[in-house]
């Protein structure tokens, strides 16, 4: 029951990240060669061009978070697990103890400031996005890397493989 929830919730998550991530940077790509070719042919530059990279950038950082959680490809010092094998495990146990940390971390704070954003109805300077979709990134990135990290402790402890 457990197994079949949690491919069901790593499928629309994979869906979600790979097909948000993919659509961010093509976007991106696309703005960026507008401007680079603007810029050379009739020497004129997009504004909005380089704030819209930037939004992308810190967008597709914060949905990638949680794909790495699922690749678990997220960085970690390994010196100590190699040096002393049977404190893998434990290391391991720690490791995803401090990303749950992390993630609830974040998903409170970015709550908040995501709730600021919406009382004071600040926008970006040049795009006029309201902040307050770039500051909900956060705490759907915490939410999403909380399940991704229990379904990780999950496979580690039972042994059973949620995305194969």
């Amino acid at each position: 029951m457990v197994a079949k929830s949690f491919k069901i919730i790593d499928k629309i998550f994979s869906f979600f990240e790979e097909w948000t991530i993919f659509i961010a940077v093509m976007v991106g790509l696309i703005s960026l060669f507008v401007n680079v070719v603007l810029r050379y042919t009739i020497h004129y530059s997009l504004a909005w061009s380089e704030e819209l990279i930037r939004e992308i950038i810190i967008y597709t950082t914060f949905i990638g978070c949680s794909a790495a959680l699922k690749n678990r490809s997220m960085i970690r010092i390994d010196a100590l697990p190699q040096i002393v094998p049977f404190l893998k495990k434990p290391l391991d146990y720690f490791s995803n103890l401090c990303t749950l940390g992390y993630s609830v971390l974040i998903f409170y704070l970015g709550w908040q400031m995501a709730a600021l954003q919406l009382e004071t109805h600040q926008k970006t300077i040049i795009l006029g996005i309201p902040l307050v979709i770039l500051y909900a990134i956060l705490p759907l990135m915490g939410g999403m890397m909380i399940i991704r990290t229990i379904m990780v402790v999950w496979e580690d402890f039972t042994g059973q493989q949620v995305n194969k």
